[in-house]
């Protein structure tokens, strides 16, 4: 009998040397599947690999990865994500008929963080939705309510998400050593928090080289380095809407408010009569605007600006999305603004409606 846990230990640890790390399994269930027959497997937005279900709504996955990598489950309308490696073995359990999309994956250090994130997210997703449920049930018994209850739920909304990411980012700064941290932070949005993103970005530098997403967040945030606050805002020269060239240099010696918009923009035009309020409250306390349109269509920029009383300056390359002062500042999406100090440094970004209002009279009282 002594010779027996010898021999267990040696069986033990042949197994484990047999192991193949070459690749990693993955053995999922999927329960209630409706009438799922097939089930993908995305490595970020690249499809590698699908399987059918069984007859006991089990699939299997075996697939290379040397480095770690996010990874994506997708039946139909949802998807679940993953990281993996080879060797790791993993099992997947979900329900689809899971109103929220929880799920469970087990078999690494890797699953395991990331099911630790799961957990944060799907706290405040669940609040999400019983907020936005709650407020949907109440305007379709009192519509004409509408505009009080958001003014009622917003804020609400909003403690939500910044309980999240406040959240995210402890778990994210606990976790720079797995691509589960690296998740955390990109699920915050870059506009509230992008201080603890390029932080976090140049914590992360020369960590996971084989990564195309971590590499890709590193190499973006590099390049915002030069439009975070407290940079002095690049300057540029364009046309204006009569004819003169324009330099944002040439507004040093005031605040400015620096306005991406487009005459298409539907959001942007809603957004308009609040920017003409406070230009109207701070023109005479040192603030001005310069708006750049990101319209092709020379008339309807002009009316625009008529229509809205927009009366500050204007310029356009009437480019749209081939603005080269748009690519400078990486504008991605419109409205979208930055509001500089005296000296053309960048004090705030793409405030909107009272945050606006707000900033201005703490800095113009």
């Amino acid at each position: 009998m002594k010779r027996i846990f010898p021999i267990i230990l040696l069986l033990a640890a042949f197994l484990t040397a047999c192991k193949n790390t070459d690749e990693f399994t993955l053995s999922g269930k999927l329960e209630n599947p409706q009438n799922v027959k097939k089930v993908l497997l995305y490595q970020q937005d690249k499809l590698v690999d699908s399987a059918f279900l069984s007859g006991d709504n089990k699939f299997k996955f075996h697939v290379a990865s040397p480095d770690p990598e996010f990874y994506y489950i997708v039946v139909n309308d949802k998807n679940y994500l993953f990281v993996a490696r080879n060797g790791d073995e993993l099992t997947f359990d979900a329900d689809y008929a899971n109103p929220f999309g929880e799920y469970k994956i087990e078999g690494s250090e890797d699953a395991e963080r990331l099911k630790e994130f799961n957990s944060i997210s799907n706290k405040y997703g669940k609040i999400f939705l019983e907020l936005r449920s709650r407020y949907e049930k109440e305007v379709s018994q009192k519509p004409a309510s509408k505009d009080s209850l958001e003014k009622i739920i917003a804020p609400r909304f909003e403690e939500n998400m910044n309980r999240f990411s406040e959240e995210s980012i402890k778990f994210a700064e606990k976790n720079k050593d797995n691509l589960a941290g690296f998740y955390a932070i990109s699920s915050l949005d870059q506009a509230n928090y992008e201080g603890e993103m390029l932080k976090y970005a140049e914590d992360i530098r020369g960590r996971f080289p084989g990564n195309k997403a971590v590499q890709d967040f590193v190499k973006k945030m590099e390049s915002l380095k030069s439009l975070a606050k407290g940079q002095v805002a690049p300057d540029f020269q364009m046309a204006s809407a009569d004819g003169k060239q324009v330099k944002l240099s040439d507004f040093r010696g005031k605040y400015l408010l620096l306005d991406f918009w487009a005459s298409w923009c539907g959001p942007c035009r809603q957004e308009n009569p609040n920017v003409v309020k406070q230009y109207n409250a701070f023109k005479n306390k040192g603030f001005t605007i310069l708006s750049v349109s990101l319209d092709n269509d020379r008339a309807k920029w002009l009316n625009a600006i008529k229509d809205d009383k927009l009366a500050w300056t204007h310029v356009s390359e009437l480019k749209q999305w081939n603005s080269e002062v748009a690519h400078q500042y990486q504008v991605e999406a419109i409205p979208a603004s930055f509001l500089l100090d005296k000296d053309g440094r960048i004090i705030a970004k793409n405030l909107r409606g009272t945050d606006l209002e707000d900033f201005l009279k703490k800095i113009l009282p």
